[in-house]
Parts: structure tokens; sequence; C-alpha cells
């Protein structure tokens, strides 16, 4: 979804993202060998993240609010959903403009500069990184169950549909319920799924598409 707005996922190059093995900068293995590394690497997407702007994709979402009771469950750790209006967007794998606790991760504060060792919660422990890295639970998951089992329409936009749990959200939706996959490379086909469309498109012009559709 983020793509067109110059954010790249881990899923771009071969697992690489940015350059760097996701299990060296997303997992708790990593943190625990070199967090000095894994801070850096979340300081510059942070630096970059500031330096975009929300695409045609995230504005139209955001127009939807004007017909329709829209909740949006992602696995993109920026705000631009937020910054182009939406205003029920559910983060499932964390945010990148926050940090948390190492100590209680119920502590959690809104950052918008570097983070470093050294920088502790009110507890006296080091912050981190407000992201669910792989291996860890996803805390938010229930909810997204629950808005997915509760939706008139589904619409899934820019995933591999390979990062599970978050794939199988599909699988909650109610029968009958109308579903559009938006993603330039689909892996999954509309035989797969009752009542799937398929948009073989970017997020921006499959969202310009589904507009006339819906």
């Amino acid at each position: 979804m983020s793509a067109e707005s110059g954010l790249k996922t881990f899923r771009d190059a071969d697992g690489l993202w940015e350059g760097h093995d996701v299990m060296q900068v997303a997992s708790p293995e990593g943190w625990h060998r070199d967090p000095e590394m894994v801070l850096d690497f979340y300081n510059q997407r942070r630096r970059q993240l500031l330096e975009v702007e929300p695409n045609a994709g995230h504005k139209l979402l955001a127009e939807l609010e004007q017909r329709y009771s829209v909740d949006i469950v992602t696995q993109n750790v920026d705000d631009l959903h937020e910054r182009a209006g939406s205003s029920r967007v559910l983060h499932l794998h964390g945010e990148l403009l926050k940090v948390r606790s190492t100590r209680d991760e119920s502590l959690v504060q809104e950052w918008t500069k570097d983070l470093v060792l050294g920088d502790l919660c009110e507890l006296g422990s080091q912050l981190r990184p407000h992201i669910v890295w792989f291996g860890e639970a996803v805390p938010m998951l229930n909810t997204a169950i629950e808005i997915t089992a509760q939706a008139d329409k589904i619409i899934i936009i820019g995933t591999s549909m390979q990062v599970y749990p978050a794939s199988g959200l599909i699988h909650y939706a109610r029968p009958g319920v109308p579903l559009y996959f938006i993603d330039p490379r689909p892996t999954i086909r509309s035989t797969d799924f009752e009542n799937l469309t398929i948009i073989e498109d970017t997020a921006v012009n499959g969202m310009k598409k589904l507009a006339g559709l819906l």
C-alpha cells in the first residue's frame, strides 16, 4: 500500500528489507544480538517515513469514509493511512512512530526522533521500536478477526498473502461477503474464494478502479 509513496517492504527483494536480512532487524534474536544495529535500522526507516507523503491510494481509502463505515487493518507500520485522513486504523505489526518499554510492553509512547541505547522508559528500562517482530505475539489479531467477521465488504490491497497470521484473516469473512483483491502480482485466484474480484494493478490504480466498481 505504501510502496508508491516511496516506502519499501521486505518482500520486495527476496526477503531483504532495505538490504538487511529481516531476521537481523525484525526478530527478538536480532535485537539481543545487536540492539544498536536494530535501532539504527529503524531510525533510518523513521527518518524516511517523515519525508514521504500518503499516495492517492491512501487518500481514496480515506474518501470511502464519506460513504461507508471503514476499518483499515494494516500490516504496514507507517502512519500514511492516518495522514491521508482515515480515522479507524488498526496496525497489526506495530507503529514506526512509537516506541515501548522492554520491561513492560504496555508502556508505549509517541516517538519521532532517533532512538538510541540509553533512551529509557519510566521504569528505567531500554526503549525499543513498537514493532511486532517475527516470533512475537500479534496483540491486535483478535480485534482484526472481529472486524473481518463483521464486514459487509472486504478489500485486500498490496499483500503477498504469505505473512501469517494476517494472511489468514480472509478466512473469517462471512459467507457471501464481496471480496476485492488489489495487487500487481496477485497470489490468489478468483476461484480460490467465493465472491472474489481480483484487480491486477498497483494500489493507486487498483483503488481508482475499485472506486468505480463500488
